[in-house]
């Protein structure tokens, strides 16, 4: 039987081609007011996964 991609996953994460995976971060849906505008313009940019979850994120998305 064919191995699935995790559809929520999918939406969520991108491979590059370099072999990584770029994420959104989390943190930036509601209740800004209490965030500064530099960490909301930080929070705003992609970031890559971190090494500890690639193996995880690999499976999720059948790399």
């Amino acid at each position: 039987m064919k191995t699935k991609t995790h559809s929520g996953a999918k939406k969520r994460m991108r491979a590059k081609p370099g072999g990584k995976v770029k994420r959104h971060k989390v943190g930036l849906r509601h209740r800004l007011w209490h965030h500064s505008s530099k960490l909301k313009r930080h929070l705003g940019q992609g970031t890559y996964v971190d090494d500890a979850n690639s193996y995880q994120v690999d499976r999720l998305l059948v790399l």
